[in-house]
């Protein structure tokens, strides 16, 4: 028997998909670096603005501010 070649979630992946082509993307307010994030259905989406046409990621609300928090504390930038 074959095996499928259909590509899996991952594990506890519980986001929908997200038509982000109508999203109103917002530049960093500090205007450092070039991340745009746009509020879509109650979730809060994230891309590189050089390139759009990019993978975005998703968050939910609690995901996204982990993740703004883990950032402001310097949990994410060089060592």
């Amino acid at each position: 028997m074959a095996e499928s070649t259909t590509p899996k979630p991952f594990a506890g992946w519980d986001k929908p998909e997200l038509d982000l082509s109508a999203a109103d993307w917002r530049s960093s307010s500090r205007g450092v670096g070039d991340a745009q994030i746009a509020f879509v259905e109650g979730f809060i989406a994230m891309r590189n603005g050089e390139r759009p046409d990019g993978p975005s990621l998703v968050f939910a609300p609690r995901e996204w501010r982990q993740f703004v928090l883990g950032t402001r504390g310097g949990r994410f930038g060089p060592n």
